[in-house]
């Protein structure tokens, strides 16, 4: 393992100390080519993005604020560069690789563009692990290029997880998890080489256009592992570590060695950093000189391949409804292999409110009416209602209103709702008067979700929805839907997710998401609410409370259009409350980026609050728009108050107290009036620390309920904490 470098060496490079940076980067210039080198696969940008992050690195130098960190943020420089460069040129070179036209499977060995993996001889499952490594997403395949150093002991498991942004509990069950994906591909790929081939295998494999990559591997593997011929045809795998731990490092080319240093010497460095520069351009001259002058290209075998997001948040929301027989909150087969964090006080669990149930205001009046102990057979009028939802979203039209006595609904069967309204003729699924109806899912099996809306223009209110075993209520490209006054609470999933392509105008109003808990998970996929995995303009979250969740609380992974996130408050998320083994929830508030591919989505988030969750309070999660986050608050988050690494986001008027870290910001940050650029800021200046009242039952109006916690003595800095 390459030691962390000297805080001492880092401080006196940081001042431009000369013989402090030719250590510095004398250590690291090798580090950064293998990042960058085994995640773009050998493509003629390698050079360009190692050239780009050590740049950016010297310049940034001077104002890294805590030098134990050097190694993951130079680190979190080159993947970030690395994404950007995939980004530029707007396609995964993994997913250009198709089966189509294969007699097999792309042998490294073969090395037909010229290009060798630094000169090692791999054995025949070497062989396998870098044809396989081509078929995982990009996100794994970035996560392999990141595992593969930490095998070689370059890094440590803090490094690799601090890199991603992510917790070591989560990364450890990230990479089980990518491991598990290797592990099929690997026997794919044995069985694709098999002669004769299996016929069957090749149908699984010849997917459409559209499907191919990941999901590819999904139907190939699936195929092999039911399949009695293919089975016959594989080999035991030899564990993936022990296969990495024979390949050596790449050495760095003596000709990019020498671009780097002409390009820190030519004095066009930012001010301030041009005495760094100089120093690293001349050690690298040096060094340049000492190498052997055969260039190592990192070839097309590399086993770790594309580009992808600096910061990793692997989801498991299925992209489309689950199959029979799919568990869509583990599309394939993993074991979770992390410690369960122990709480701290910074994450210690949030009292439970007194009521889960949300207000009770409802209609009046209703064209078809629903009560426990009513009947599919009936008319579905107040004195004859029907018994299941179900039964009523299949009679409903376009202007209509669905009234929900109260009492407990005990569902049997999975709903769909496909009927749409109008902007003129809403469709409006709500409670009836001050009646509290309970949707049980506790029946619907876990590879199906409770509720699936592939409609618009819906109101839901006045329910409360529990039990699931898997997703609650999923939104599939809805539009103009509103989704208020809602207690989504112990599911096995999500509590409520919005997603999908078209996904436009839908507000989140007022709700309740809480101790939503994924235990064959290990907790690292039950969120409060989220809008991910789609796009779309004008959604907003406002007034909702996500706590005590086993993951996140409002998650933005994959959403690509900006989402309004505002006034709401994320606490005790993270928490392992149900003796889960292996506890793998990431526990961040607000979670406003992830995704695989990250898109860059300018959300807006205003006046909103988090406090005692397991890890940060919020998160671009490597978003690289630039996101605005004005007057919110982060108060005692066992992570990072504010962590803003990578994007050019815009930070005005925040608050963070008490948090294992108050903020944590990259050089392209922009920020103002926050609580970190003022001086005497402390939890004194609080008028109550105690979340009792926050905690407790909504106003009457479904309103979030007055408090004086988390306000200040002195106004206009942080969340207003105010209805």
């Amino acid at each position: 393992m390459n030691p962390a470098p000297d805080t001492g060496l880092v401080r006196a490079a940081q001042a431009g100390d000369p013989r402090a940076c030719q250590d510095l980067f004398a250590a690291h210039l090798s580090l950064v080519y293998n990042v960058v080198g085994r995640a773009l696969d050998g493509h003629p940008d390698t050079d360009d993005v190692v050239q780009e992050t050590m740049l950016r690195a010297v310049a940034a130098l001077p104002r890294l604020r805590d030098p134990d960190r050097f190694r993951s943020w130079l680190i979190a420089i080159a993947v970030r560069q690395t994404q950007e460069r995939g980004r530029a040129r707007g396609t995964s070179q993994a997913r250009l690789r198709q089966w189509d036209g294969w007699t097999e499977l792309p042998d490294p060995a073969a090395d037909p563009e010229g290009e060798t993996l630094a000169n090692v001889s791999l054995s025949a499952q070497r062989r396998e692990v870098a044809a396989a490594a081509r078929w995982l997403s990009p996100a794994e395949q970035s996560l392999l290029a990141l595992w593969w150093q930490e095998v070689a002991g370059v890094l440590s498991r803090t490094d690799l997880a601090a890199a991603l942004g992510i917790t070591v509990a989560h990364s450890a069950v990230r990479v089980q998890r990518m491991k598990a994906q290797l592990d099929l591909a690997r026997q794919v790929v044995q069985a694709w080489r098999a002669d004769p081939r299996c016929p069957g295998l090749d149908t699984a494999a010849r997917a459409p256009r559209r499907d191919r990559g990941p999901l590819s591997l999904r139907r190939a593997g699936q195929h092999v592992q039911d399949c009695a011929a293919c089975a016959g045809r594989l080999a035991p795998l030899v564990p993936a570590e022990r296969l990495l731990t024979g390949a050596t490092l790449l050495p760095v080319p003596v000709a990019l060695a020498a671009k780097v240093a002409g390009l820190l010497s030519t004095g066009t460095l930012a001010a301030g950093a041009g005495s760094l520069g100089l120093a690293v351009g001349g050690w690298l001259r040096r060094a340049a000189a000492g190498l052997s002058t055969k260039t190592a290209a990192v070839g097309g075998s590399s086993l770790a391949a594309v580009t992808a997001a600096a910061v990793l948040a692997v989801h498991y929301l299925p992209a489309s409804t689950p199959p029979a027989q799919a568990d869509p909150a583990r599309p394939t087969p993993s074991a979770a292999a992390s410690a369960a964090p122990s709480a701290s006080p910074a994450a210690s669990p949030s009292r439970r409110p007194p009521t889960a149930a949300p207000p009770l205001t409802g209609v009046a009046t209703a064209d078809l009416y629903v009560a426990p102990d009513g009947s599919d057979g009936n008319p579905g009028t107040l004195a004859a209602p029907l018994a299941s939802l179900n039964r009523a979203v299949e009679l409903v039209r376009a202007g209509q209103t669905i009234a929900l006595r109260g009492g407990t609904y005990r569902a049997a069967a999975p709903v769909t709702i496909t009927t749409s309204g109008t902007g003129s003729q809403r469709i409006t699924l709500s409670n009836y008067r001050g009646e509290q109806p309970v949707l049980d899912a506790t029946a619907i099996r876990g590879n199906q979700w409770y509720v699936t809306q592939r409609a618009s223009y819906w109101t839901v209110q006045g329910l409360a929805v529990q039990h699931a075993k898997t997703f609650p209520y999923v939104c599939v490209s809805c539009r103009g839907s509103v989704f208020q006054r809602l207690a989504m609470h112990d599911n096995g999933a999500t509590g409520l997710v919005l997603r999908g392509p078209g996904t436009v105008g839908n507000q989140v109003l007022d709700s309740d998401f809480h101790d939503n808990h994924d235990d064959a998970a290990h907790g690292a996929n039950a969120d409060g609410v989220a809008f991910k995995d789609g796009d779309g303009a004008g959604n907003i979250i406002r007034g909702c409370r996500a706590f005590r969740n086993a993951d996140d609380g409002i998650d933005l992974s994959g959403f690509a259009d900006p989402v309004t996130v505002e006034h709401n408050w994320a606490y005790g998320n993270g928490v392992n409350r149900w003796a889960l083994a292996d506890f793998a929830g990431a526990g961040t508030g607000f979670k406003l980026g992830g995704g695989d591919p990250i898109p860059a989505a300018t959300h807006v988030v205003r006046d909103n609050a988090a406090w005692d969750n397991a890890s940060y309070g919020f998160t671009e999660q490597g978003n690289p728009g630039a996101i605005r986050v004005t007057g919110n608050t982060a108060f005692r988050n066992g992570g990072d108050g504010f962590a803003f690494w990578f994007s050019p986001s815009l930070l005005e008027a925040n608050l963070a107290l008490g948090n294992g870290r108050d903020d944590n910001r990259g050089d392209t940050a922009r920020e103002s009036g926050n609580s970190w650029n003022q001086s005497g800021w402390s939890t004194a200046l609080l008028r109550s620390a105690d979340p009792a009242a926050a905690e407790g039952p909504r106003r009457a109006d479904g309103t979030l309920p007055g408090t004086a916690f988390l306000t200040t003595t002195r106004p206009g800095v942080g969340a207003r904490m105010a209805p």
